[in-house]
């Protein structure tokens, strides 16, 4: 199996514009993926995402840096790095929102990239890798039912 990158596309009844704001507006972020996300949505733009309650010491923290901001056509981020390092194509996870107009909606085009690159043993790549799998089908789906409430709503 590879587990270099996960890559996925989606039709998304809305515009690119619209579907630019959610994948990259923190009001709209925590609509769909995480409970609580800080993030400046300009290319250096740094934040933090939270799974859970942040106030528990469950909570899963993760820090966030904005690589590109083009919109309504593409927005990338780094995550899943060392909180007291900069994000580098080594330490960090590639996540990449393509949009492209389709009809009155949008085709998204997902990746995530950087699996192999952050240097894990095979067993921690494999249970990173099947996590993050798991994670992005349940999360990308929320993301077309938010889309879709927000036009919806007057």
């Amino acid at each position: 199996m590879e587990r270099g990158s996960i890559e996925r596309e989606i039709h998304i009844d809305a515009r690119p514009e619209v579907v630019y704001e959610v994948v990259s507006r923190p009001e709209h972020l925590r609509e769909w993926w995480p409970d609580e996300a800080e993030l400046e949505p300009a290319p250096g733009g740094t934040g933090v995402i939270t799974f859970g309650d942040r106030t528990s010491p469950d909570a899963h923290v993760v820090p966030v840096t904005v690589v590109e901001a083009d919109p309504p056509r593409r927005f990338s981020f780094r995550w899943v790095y060392d909180r007291a390092e900069a994000a580098t194509p080594t330490n960090s996870l590639l996540v990449v929102f393509e949009l492209i107009p389709s009809g009155a909606g949008t085709l998204l085009r997902f990746t995530e990239t950087g699996f192999r690159e952050k240097g894990w043993e095979a067993a921690v790549l494999e249970e990173q890798y099947r996590e993050h799998v798991s994670g992005w089908d349940h999360f990308l789906p929320r993301l077309v039912t938010y889309v879709a409430r927000l036009v919806s709503a007057p």
